[in-house]
């Protein structure tokens, strides 16, 4: 699934350890998020965009072809 997770958190000057911390995951986790090795689960999408102050259909791009 595609994202815009580095876009958005390099748009609030947050580094990957810092959201990492926030979220409650390992800076491992955001890396592989960002570049789209791995899914987060729903509770971890809902508090990434809860931090961006946005929908998780902000963050997250969905798309029937990758099903």
């Amino acid at each position: 699934m595609k994202n815009r997770l580095r876009e958005l958190r390099q748009q609030h000057g947050m580094t990957q350890e810092e959201l990492a911390k926030r979220v409650g995951v390992s800076r491992q986790s955001i890396v592989a998020i960002e570049t789209g090795k791995y899914d987060p689960s729903l509770k971890l999408a809902f508090k990434l965009a809860r931090e961006f102050h946005c929908s998780i259909e902000d963050v997250f791009i969905f798309s029937e072809e990758e099903e």
